[in-house]
Formats: structure tokens, C-alpha cells, sequence
């Protein structure tokens, strides 16, 4: 089958499965936000592999389930994991997953990351809003897309209205929420000092290994994307922390609450 037929049958399978639920909000979580998942109230739920286009999973801290309910009085669509390219090499392996969002009527991206942090200011277990993002990979998702649509306008890759009623949200809820640059290193090895000291050259206040590929796809489907991050470590060289996945998905753990509640805020206030 090709991807479009693996699209439509996930859509109708999906379909069926949400019976008269029209969420227009999908939240993709990573390392650190898993506890969103167990807060969707009237559940169902959707192992990704009955959904032909959505990816196999082999990353801890991605479960590879889809969660469709209510949080906040939202009807949401929440997806427990992505694929990563440091798997491949190949930066489409959520091509099909979240076509298959756009297909099902979802207008909103919520992108969550563990991510290390670039900013002094930004120490482990803090959370930052992504204003921006730095492909440093240099790799896309729409690599060999035909058309003239393939040539996606980043200039607001991450909606400033949306983040304006996050800031806000977070104002309101008593918790800091930092904003910044979120750069995109492949992996899966951990940047060296030297990749953080031109990552911070060129702007960036967060590094992380995803994101940026689900970001593309999504504004090339017409969807609005917002980007929250977790930070979980001091980028490399930047203090004497030995880095490896074990520590970054225990600090997640230590600020799983506090990403909750700033999750619950957000989608109790944005209009999409």
C-alpha cells in the first residue's frame, strides 16, 4: 500500500473509533510530558499499530498510544511518542501520523520535548515556549514531495498569537515559562561543548534530538504548531553533569507535575 492508502485507512479507522468527537487539538508528547496522557477524561484509546501510517516505536519514554477525550473541556487528541530520525536517518517517520491528524480535522500541533538548555537562566526541570527553531540537521520531511506546496513559509513556524495566550496562561497559573530557541541536532549522540558554544552563537536557548521534522510536516498539512520544552540538563559544557538518556528521562520525571500543570493551563486558555 502507499502512504496515502496507509493515510486514509488510519483516518477511517480513527474516525470510528472517536465516533462524534471532533477534537481540533493533537498533543505530541515527549520525554517528561508522558503524564499528559493520563489526565484525558472519557477516554479511548488507540494503539498506534492499528493505524497503518502511524510509526512503530523503539525509544523509552514513547509508548506508541493515541488517547482521545477531554482535558481541560478540550476535546483533545494526545499521541504517547514519535518517531525519531536518529532511528533512520530519515526525518519523515511522523509523516503519516500526522496526515492522518490533519485528515481527522485537527487544527493544532501541540509539540512537547525534553530538550537540554543553552541559558544559564534556564536550569533543569524548567519549561520554555519555542519561539523559533534552528534546523541544524539540515534535514526534511518533505524530501521528494511533489508540487509547488512543498515550499513550506516557516516565517511563523510556531503561531505567535497561540504563544501570546500561552505566556499569559502561564502568567496567570504562577508558573515560569520561558521563551526561546529551540535548535535541532539529529543524534542520537549527545552535541559536544564545541556544537553547544555554535548553537548558543546562532541564537539558540534549547537543543534537542525531534520536533523540528513534526513541525514541517504539520504547517505543510495547515496546521498551527505551539512548542513546549521541558529542559532536563545543562546543554554539553556547560556544567559537569555526565550526560545520557537515563538522566535526562529521570529529570523529566522530577518536572512531570509542573509540566502538567502548565499543559492544563494552556489548553484551558488558547483559541485556536
Amino acid at each position: 500500500m502507499s502512504i496515502a492508502d496507509d493515510i486514509e485507512t488510519s483516518r477511517a479507522r480513527l474516525t470510528q473509533h472517536l465516533g462524534d468527537r471532533r477534537p481540533a487539538v493533537a498533543i505530541l508528547l515527549g520525554s517528561g510530558w508522558g503524564a499528559v496522557a493520563a489526565q484525558v477524561a472519557d477516554a479511548v484509546e488507540v494503539p498506534y499499530a492499528e493505524l497503518p501510517a502511524f510509526p512503530r516505536l523503539s525509544v523509552g519514554g514513547h509508548s506508541g498510544l493515541l488517547r482521545a477525550g477531554m482535558i481541560e473541556g478540550r476535546q483533545v487528541l494526545v499521541l504517547a511518542g514519535r518517531k525519531h530520525a536518529y532511528e533512520t536517518g530519515e526525518a519523515d517517520g511522523m509523516k503519516g501520523a500526522i496526515r492522518t491528524l490533519a485528515a481527522c480535522g485537527v487544527k493544532l500541533l501541540v509539540q512537547t520535548n525534553a530538550a537540554g538548555s543553552c541559558d544559564e537562566q534556564m536550569r533543569p526541570a524548567s519549561l520554555m515556549l519555542i519561539s523559533d527553531h534552528l534546523n541544524l540537521s539540515q534535514r526534511s520531511p518533505l524530501f521528494g514531495e511533489p508540487g509547488d506546496d512543498r515550499f513550506v513559509d516557516l516565517s511563523d513556524a510556531y503561531d505567535a498569537a497561540l504563544r501570546a495566550q500561552a505566556r499569559a496562561a502561564a502568567q496567570a497559573a504562577g508558573i515560569t515559562l520561558h521563551e526561546g530557541v529551540y535548535a535541532w541536532f539529529l543524534g542520537p549522540q549527545f552535541e559536544t561543548p564545541a556544537e553547544i558554544r555554535m548553537a548558543r552563537l546562532l541564537g539558540a536557548q534549547a537543543v534537542g534530538m525531534s520536533t523540528v521534522p513534526e513541525t514541517i510536516l504539520a504547517r505543510h498539512a495547515g496546521m498551527k504548531v505551539m512548542g513546549l520544552s521541558l529542559l532536563t540538563n545543562m546543554a554539553a559544557g556547560m556544567d559537569r553533569q555526565a550526560l545520557s538518556h537515563a538522566h535526562t528521562l529521570a529529570t523529566a520525571k522530577a518536572g512531570e507535575a509542573q509540566a502538567l500543570q502548565l499543559m492544563r493551563a494552556v489548553l484551558a486558555a488558547i483559541e485556536i
